[in-house]
């Protein structure tokens, strides 16, 4: 699954460095502490492997 914005794809790289150990969880915040929870590690992988190009900053809820 694709990220739909530059901070859902950055977010999801730091979840991801968590879930792999090259990251603390104890520094993960918002959205990247809940994805790293709640997703696997090649959905996450999928994720922020998405490119940022033609993506929006953020996207409204």
């Amino acid at each position: 699954m694709p990220a739909k914005s530059q901070a859902q794809q950055k977010a999801a790289g730091a979840a991801l460095a968590a879930k792999r150990g090259d990251a603390k969880k104890s520094d993960l915040k918002g959205a990247s502490k809940s994805m790293e929870r709640s997703m696997s590690e090649k959905d996450l992988e999928d994720m922020a492997s998405t490119k940022q190009k033609g993506k929006p900053k953020h996207v409204s809820p």
